[in-house]
């Protein structure tokens, strides 16, 4: 909807598919711009719904890096809509609940989701080894400590991936990085 709508291409409903997508997906579509204040009451692109149109994103995940953006949270959002766009990069198997569960305790945060990737991600970060190149950990011996940590190697390199991607989005875009670490508020 959103592209159709910035290259003026009419609207879907009367866009001459050769498979239209059924009614209630486009209505669908149609509730979630509106959420995302990307569309007006008449269904046409608000500014930031044509910002959104740019990005080669989720709406969802682009509304949150715009809003990011205006609040100098990017650093932090990119970490946090990066997250959102996997599976949870955490481990956890039936036989082993609860030992995962004390695992990962430590990468919550009681008042937010959010602020518990942020610490997941820094604590990833960390057990590399990080910007410290003396106590860099073998490949090896970084998959032994997240599979004792029961957290899911391939889903982390996915994240980083996507989080890569969404940094490219934004360079593209030439918006700026936070240097200092955003506030609860600004992420919140």
């Amino acid at each position: 909807i959103l592209r159709m709508k910035s290259l003026h291409l009419g609207t879907v409903e009367g866009f001459p598919f050769l498979e239209p997508p059924p009614k209630k997906a486009i209505a669908d579509g149609y509730a979630l711009l509106d959420e995302l204040n990307a569309v007006d009451d008449d269904n046409e692109l608000t500014p930031i719904g044509r910002e959104l149109a740019k990005l080669p994103l989720d709406p969802r995940i682009g509304r949150m890096i715009l809003e990011a953006r205006e609040r100098q949270a990017l650093d932090e959002v990119l970490v946090i809509a990066s997250a959102l766009s996997v599976q949870d990069v955490r481990d956890r198997p039936m036989d082993l609940q609860a030992q995962a569960d004390q695992a990962h305790a430590k990468f919550d945060d009681d008042k937010s989701e959010f602020s518990g990737y942020l610490k997941l991600w820094k604590w990833l970060d960390e057990a590399r080894g990080g910007h410290n190149r003396e106590h860099k950990l073998s490949n090896r011996q970084y998959e032994q400590l997240l599979r004792q940590n029961f957290v899911n190697m391939r889903r982390v390199r996915e994240w980083r991936d996507i989080h890569s991607q969404l940094h490219t989005v934004v360079a593209e875009h030439k918006w700026r990085i936070n240097t200092l670490p955003a506030s609860y508020e600004q992420i919140h």
